[in-house]
């Protein structure tokens, strides 16, 4: 029954005045003794939501921040669906395998109306599954040798941080390859140069969080094919598609990344980001059912049936895997492409803009990677202003455009990205420029004081939301 009665609902404050009698700070950390008029309630909270920025103004997320109508319907339908629970919820669970398999098949699978794979939080719980599989394959193979399993290692260039929460949490060595000059990705010389008998896989992303280039998954594989037939070492590939699984098949699909190449072994990616679903979703699917290893799968039956589970969390929504595959059948593969085809194109054009006001060299220019731009300073060291500056300035005027430094053994370099997403229009770029310009037209004028984020080196945040 509903949590008032209408005694309750005369004694609360209706108006602001009255609202202003009541001390704010002492709700905010304790909790109320009593319940309160929902009305009440949701426009406090209403009111304190308004504080957030404009999430059509952060171009430093990943993360869909519009979706259609039909969408929020959806979820509003789904509020009390249990992912976990099949036997519940069967329609659910049915909707989940569709777009498991759905992708399956979308990422080139020889198995993909019977291979495995599950739905997440996010991309970031997606990758550590594919990454104790990893670990579990590699590790059945020495006992089986009878070999030590005591000292595994995992091969990656410059991830997301998920990846180093894995090493750390799931003790796996990790051998990460630093950034050195130019060099910004990964590549096949440093992948082979550091294989050995312990390692479990290679991590190879789709979409590098800093640059938002694509890795070459195909070169790699080709090196670690050649280092097979040399040495007989068997290392599978991993791909963090947590941005490129849901670019590549629509902007480039004769890209060889994905389940075409035998080495591929799993795959994870980011519903929610150009997944183009609500946020809490992500995917994680494998070449063949036996690259999952059975082991890492539970039964559990205390929910009303006897289903199986593997994920780290348990109890979820479903609504935004609900809308994973409403999107699906929405968009199909021409809606996809015309989505991307159509952000992409908006990147090069800002890359192309943002060159011509003269103090930026672009790094990437939203050409082959994922759809957005990113530059440095052409002269860090006789410019008036620092990259940091001028993402401070652009924040006072609403636009979030993240400014940061990159991983070892670049830290000297200072970037500043933008990311294109689904609901960013020519209008909005074309503002953003303004802004942009007018704020160099202030520095010039007005250069600002040292930038204390430089000075203590700055601390790169992500913004990835997986």
């Amino acid at each position: 029954m509903p949590l008032h009665n209408t005694d309750e609902l005369k004694a609360t404050p209706t108006s602001p005045i009255e609202a202003e009698a009541h001390d704010p700070d002492a709700e905010t950390y304790e909790f109320p003794d009593k319940k309160q008029d929902p009305q009440s309630v949701y426009q406090t909270i209403h009111d304190q939501l308004v504080l957030d920025g404009n999430s059509q103004q952060n171009l430093a997320t990943f993360c869909t921040t519009w979706i259609e109508p039909e969408v929020k319907q959806i979820m509003d339908e789904s509020a009390d669906k249990n992912m976990i629970d099949k036997d519940e919820y069967p329609q659910t669970a049915a909707i989940e395998e569709r777009c498991v398999h759905m992708l399956a098949n979308l990422w080139n699978s020889p198995e993909a109306a019977s291979t495995i794979g599950c739905s997440t939080t996010g991309s970031s719980e997606a990758a550590m599954l594919g990454g104790l599989a990893l670990k579990w394959n590699w590790r059945k193979r020495r006992r089986a040798q009878g070999k030590s399993t005591d000292t595994p290692n995992l091969i990656m260039g410059p991830v997301q941080v998920c990846w180093h929460k894995f090493c750390r949490y799931f003790d796996v060595d990790i051998r990460e390859v630093p950034m050195e000059g130019d060099r910004l990705l990964l590549t096949p010389e440093e992948v082979v140069k550091r294989c050995d008998q312990n390692t479990i896989g290679v991590i190879v992303t789709l979409g590098v969080t800093f640059t938002l280039q694509f890795e070459p998954v195909h070169e790699i594989s080709l090196a670690l094919d050649k280092l097979q037939a040399e040495t007989g070492l068997d290392i599978p590939i991993h791909v963090d598609g947590a941005s490129g699984a849901f670019l590549a098949p629509f902007t480039h699909p004769d890209l060889l990344w994905d389940f075409r190449l035998p080495r591929v072994k799993s795959i994870n990616a980011s519903g929610h980001k150009f997944g183009l679903a609500p946020l809490g979703v992500g995917w994680a699917l494998w070449r063949e059912k036996h690259d999952l290893p059975q082991e890492l799968i539970f039964d559990v039956n205390y929910l009303g049936g006897n289903m199986p589970t593997f994920a780290l969390n348990f109890s979820r929504p479903g609504g935004e895997i609900i809308c994973q595959y409403y999107n699906f059948l929405r968009l199909g593969k021409e809606g996809y492409r015309e989505i991307q085809t159509e952000c992409a194109a908006l990147g090069r054009y800002l890359a192309e803009k943002i060159a011509e006001f003269g103090p930026f060299k672009i790094i990437y220019d939203g050409e082959g990677g994922i759809p957005g731009l990113c530059w440095e300073l052409k002269d860090p060291a006789s410019s008036s202003f620092t990259l940091y500056d001028f993402a401070d300035k652009l924040r006072e005027r609403g636009w979030l455009v993240p400014a940061y430094s990159m991983p070892p053994n670049r830290e000297d370099l200072v970037i500043e990205r933008i990311l294109i997403r689904h609901g960013f229009t020519r209008a909005m770029a074309d503002e953003l420029l303004l802004e942009m310009q007018s704020v160099l037209d202030h520095f010039a004028q007005h250069p600002p004081e040292p930038s204390t984020l430089a000075l203590a080196g700055a601390e790169s945040h992500d913004h990835s939301g997986r």
